[in-house]
């Protein structure tokens, strides 16, 4: 039953972490006052998830931080059995923390004989009985509408802010690239509040991973650039809008994405790249995935303030003023 959980759940907060990125979980919960709570999150030896808590969380407030990000199958499948675990633990109330949602490219029937992929995933969170979302720049944030549950939408743009600030103070002109049309809300929200030009590149995908520049709209001749997206996958796009920038007459070129997906030979593109550096957040961990372009900001200080504020029924909508 939805809504159970509001007159019930204000004593504790309890945070679990799947797999997919402990050290933001540690971090979150360090700024929270706690640790991690402790849980079994496995594999039995055929390969099937196991998952188990080893506290009492009966009527708590549980928050379950998850990436669904590469291995995609395997993270995703650890939140749902966490959140069935709570469920049938009698937690309070269960908030799905996914900084990184995957599944989220397919969120429309862009041809025919294809799944909606986004709604598929919303559903079956709330079918395993998360209570509500807490996530992170969504790649559509139409995907909001397929939940029948709350969901907290946060924008990184508090995080990057300061980093982009010191660009303008640095550079005599910056203007803010979309890469793609798809990206336009997103740049425009950076240009506007940064007094910054804005600029978007006009591309054709002409396979799953690889597209093609067609155009440029707008003028970055003798500007440095910051191209904005919402996630690096296999850095196709954002490399090639860096190379379509620099070929129309910008200097510097920064790349700004809030989601380190870096899959295929995303490392190799960044590093041939004529860009000065890459800004990314820990919504997705880097692992071994290193490169002395990429700087990494956290978001564990966002999503520690938005789980303060939906512990304790205040709004969450403040944190996107900055």
């Amino acid at each position: 039953m939805r809504g159970r959980s509001l007159n019930i759940v204000r004593e504790k907060v309890v945070l679990f972490s799947g797999n997919a990125n402990p050290d933001l979980a540690k971090s979150v919960a360090e700024l929270l006052g706690t640790k991690p709570g402790s849980a079994l999150v496995g594999q039995f030896p055929d390969g099937e998830t196991n998952v188990k808590i080893n506290e009492d969380i009966r009527g708590c407030d549980v928050f379950l931080l998850q990436s669904t990000c590469p291995p995609v199958n395997d993270n995703m499948m650890e939140l749902l059995l966490l959140i069935d675990c709570c469920r049938r633990a009698s937690a309070g109330r269960i908030t799905a923390v996914i900084p990184y949602f995957g599944y989220a490219r397919k969120d429309r029937k862009d041809e025919g004989r294809v799944p909606i992929s986004a709604k598929l995933a919303a559903d079956l969170l709330t079918v395993s009985g998360a209570d509500r979302v807490l996530t992170l720049d969504l790649h559509s944030a139409q995907i909001q509408g397929f939940f029948d549950i709350p969901v907290d939408h946060l924008f990184a743009k508090r995080v990057f802010v300061d980093f982009l600030s010191s660009l303008k103070t640095e550079c005599e002109k910056v203007t803010v690239v979309a890469a793609d049309v798809g990206g336009i809300k997103m740049a425009r929200a950076y240009a506007k509040y940064l007094d910054m030009g804005l600029a978007i590149v006009d591309k054709r995908r002409t396979a799953g991973d690889s597209t093609m520049v067609e155009h440029l709209i707008g003028d970055v001749k003798d500007s440095d650039v910051i191209i904005v997206d919402d996630m690096i996958a296999t850095a196709g796009s954002i490399t090639e809008a860096a190379n379509t920038v620099k070929r129309f007459g910008a200097k510097q070129v920064y790349l700004c994405a809030t989601h380190p997906v870096l899959c295929g030979s995303a490392l190799e593109k960044i590093e041939a790249a004529d860009v000065e550096s890459v800004v990314v957040t820990d919504s997705i961990p880097l692992g071994d995935k290193k490169c002395d372009k990429i700087k990494v900001l956290s978001v564990a200080g966002m999503i520690a303030d938005a789980i303060k504020s939906i512990h304790h029924s205040e709004s969450v909508s403040r944190l996107f003023k900055f």
